[in-house]
This record gives C-alpha cells, sequence and structure tokens, in this order.
C-alpha cells in the first residue's frame, strides 16, 4: 500500500464519458481519488452522495475529486445520473491502478473470501505526491478527516 510521501503512479484511465484522466491532467492542483468496490451498493452510495454534497467545500480549495472501481463506462454513467454526482467516476476493470496503489486485496464479505478494493481515500498534491491516505475508510467522517487534512 503506498504512504504518504509516496509518488503516485502514472496511471492513464478512462471517465464515464470515455475521456482520458491521468497524472497529467492532475497536475497543478491537489486531487482526491478514492478508491470504492461497487456502483449503487449501500455504503458506496452514501460515499458518492457525501462527495457530491460536499464538492463545492472542495472546489473552493481547488481539489478535484474522482472517484475510481472497477465498474464499465455505462455502469458509471447510470450511477452518476441516479445520484445526480457531479465528480467523474474512473474505470479501473482490470484492477490495474488498484494493484499498483495496493487496495485490490483479499477481503471478507459475510463470511466468504474474495479478492476486490478495499475502500480507501488518496489525497495527492501539485506534483502527484501523497500527501495522505486513509485506508478502511469510515464514510460516516471521511469529509471531516478530508478537510482537516486539507484545511
Amino acid at each position: 500500500m503506498l504512504q504518504k510521501g509516496d509518488q503516485f503512479p502514472q496511471f492513464e484511465l478512462e471517465n464515464q464519458d470515455g475521456e482520458l484522466v491521468s497524472n497529467e491532467t492532475l497536475k497543478g492542483s491537489k486531487a482526491i481519488l478514492y478508491f470504492y468496490p461497487r456502483d449503487n451498493t449501500p455504503t458506496c452510495t452514501t460515499e458518492a452522495c457525501d462527495f457530491r454534497d460536499n464538492i463545492e467545500d472542495f472546489n473552493d480549495l481547488d481539489v478535484k475529486v474522482y472517484g475510481i472501481s472497477a465498474d464499465s463506462k455505462k455502469k458509471h454513467q447510470n450511477f452518476i445520473n441516479k445520484h445526480n454526482l457531479n465528480f467523474d467516476l474512473l474505470v479501473d476493470e482490470d484492477y490495474q491502478l488498484a494493484n499498483a496503489v495496493g487496495v485490490y486485496q483479499l477481503k471478507k464479505s459475510f463470511g466468504k473470501e474474495s479478492m476486490g478494493i478495499v475502500r480507501t481515500t488518496f489525497i495527492i498534491d501539485e506534483e502527484g505526491i501523497i500527501i495522505d491516505v486513509i485506508e478502511k475508510v469510515k464514510v460516516k467522517t471521511q469529509m471531516e478527516e478530508l478537510k482537516t487534512i486539507l484545511g
């Protein structure tokens, strides 16, 4: 798992509209890259709506927000439309970036083990250096935590 002070790895992923987002896209402003398991599941929906409802605070701080999961562009589009999300969702269908940052891990759910994305948030600076990492995100307190880190 990448840590505070590490360089965020090179990446190039499509957003919900098929536009490429990469390290180059992010250069010059801070960014929040939050990894989540799946669109339209209860906790993931709560998390996305929390970002939606707080986006102005992040815009005021000149911080871009991106959600990342293995869902397809179509699923991302549906998720965005259903919940009026006001930020991009990136497609990591083959878990390439999730693997590179260490969030694709063995998880236990209802007694079953499977590989998947562990909910994790990276805050990176204008040069792509990780300012902080929130591991095992608690959705209820994440917005306050992010505002403290960025404030």
